[in-house]
């Protein structure tokens, strides 16, 4: 089951018009990073927002936290001393619209400062707050963000021994992984604690086939080995051309 990542793909169009665009390309369900500017949008933003997915009739299957200011480089709040009011608060927010729109999967990205208990106690607050939506907290180990502490699957797992919540997961981004030099074959080993896949192909960071993963077996592994959720397409498009997906 594919998942189509909105901040990436059909960025040619507004925002609002993404999850349409989605449905009339196939796909089922959607993925987006925060969708917002700020921490705490007006209502009537998310009420916008919210229209959009579910006019489109597609399901919100991934959403993120705010992380920031992405463009200059922000990757998260998790782990930013002095802003856990700001991160809380956007806790709350992110929560109550994924439970209207049945969203289970929140991405909470660590941010750029290394893992203090302040940390582990906001991804508590995070996991304690989505447990009572049904919803769980995936955390993603990135590549290309110099100042970002988590690269490996390993690294996730061990935060999430010490954050030590059920609804706390692995967000295992093949291109990032790969890219970061992880052994992808080891994932498999582990699915109990994956919550959600994302997929784009290295190098480059297109769509499958524009590079060198053998992301379909590396997906076959998961899949034989237990891991029954989405996979999101979360790739910088080349060809612009879904048909990827006949070969999955």
């Amino acid at each position: 089951m594919f998942d189509a990542n909105l901040s990436m793909l059909f960025t040619e169009l507004p925002l609002l018009e993404r999850p349409a665009a989605a449905r009339a390309a196939g796909f089922d369900a959607v993925e987006i990073w925060w969708p917002f500017a700020d921490a705490v949008p007006e209502t009537r933003e998310i009420e916008a927002f919210e229209s959009a997915v579910q006019d489109a009739g597609v399901r919100l299957v991934g959403l993120n936290f705010y992380a920031g200011d992405m463009p200059a480089g922000d990757r998260g709040l998790a782990s930013w001393p002095g802003r856990e009011t700001e991160f809380r608060t956007n806790v709350e927010i992110t929560v109550a619209i994924a439970a209207r729109l049945g969203c289970r999967t929140l991405n909470a990205l660590h941010g750029n400062f290394e893992t203090t208990a302040q940390t582990v106690s906001n991804y508590r607050f995070a996991a304690d707050v989505a447990a009572e939506a049904g919803a769980q907290i995936v955390i993603e180990p990135l590549s290309g963000a110099p100042l970002y502490p988590i690269k490996t699957a390993q690294q996730v797992l061990d935060l999430i021994d010490e954050i030590d919540r059920g609804n706390v997961k692995l967000l295992a981004d093949l291109y990032h992984l790969a890219t970061n030099g992880d052994d992808l074959d080891t994932l498999a080993d582990h699915v109990d604690l994956i919550g959600h896949v994302q997929i784009a192909d290295a190098p480059g960071r297109g769509e499958p086939g524009t590079g060198e993963l053998d992301l379909f077996g590396h997906l076959a592994k998961l899949r034989a080995n237990g891991y029954t959720g989405f996979v999101g397409a979360e790739y910088k498009p080349v060809t612009h051309s879904f048909a990827w997906r006949d070969n999955a």
